[in-house]
């Protein structure tokens, strides 16, 4: 009988090692950015960000295939410098801001490669979802002003025409649209 007490407390000793809890990080808006290029009338770069972007992420390192990515973008918050431009593109000739007010990426298969990670995923804008994969690059953990922090870089290649953007715009704007992403993630 003496021996059930042992076996129990290795039990949950072992238990208590397999739940090893991913590190979950909320995206820090402050060093963080989502921007954007197209071509202009194939002579120079029309370049853009969006403002308010909001996303989670959470780092298995021990297990990566447990690590999931999320982020959201408000497409209002499209900002070139150009206000009159701006209010060009959240017309439903590009963004269609009232009927589509965001554009979402979340991950459904993540892998560790050397520089960083692989992620598959769902990317949805104006009404569209389609798979991508992103190769994001960094992921080293730091502690700097209070707070553990990690980061990740990457560039996605879209055809604004596989999401229904107006084919009639596409002739000024190039299709190809290129999205530059890096972001910040923090936790206590």
């Amino acid at each position: 009988m003496p021996r059930f007490p042992a076996l129990l407390a290795i039990v949950f000793a072992l238990a208590a090692g397999s739940l090893h809890a991913a590190d979950d990080y909320d995206y820090d808006l402050v060093h963080s950015s989502v921007g954007f290029k197209a071509r202009f009338l194939d002579i120079s770069w029309i370049q853009g960000r969006f403002n308010d972007v909001s996303g989670k992420f959470s780092l298995d390192r021990k297990d990566p295939s447990k690590s999931t990515f999320s982020l959201t973008i408000k497409a209002d918050s499209v900002d070139t410098a150009n206000a009159a431009r701006d209010e060009h593109l959240r017309q439903p000739d590009y963004f269609d801001t009232k009927q589509f007010p965001t554009i979402e990426f979340r991950s459904t298969a993540v892998k560790a490669i050397p520089e960083g990670y692989e992620v598959a995923g769902t990317f949805t804008m104006h009404g569209v979802t389609k798979p991508v994969t992103l190769t994001l690059v960094g992921g080293k953990e730091i502690e700097a002003m209070g707070k553990k922090r990690v980061g990740f870089g990457t560039e996605l290649k879209l055809k604004r025409s596989d999401f229904n953007f107006d084919k009639g715009q596409i002739g000024n704007i190039g299709d190809e649209a290129i999205i530059v992403i890096d972001c910040a993630g923090q936790r206590d």
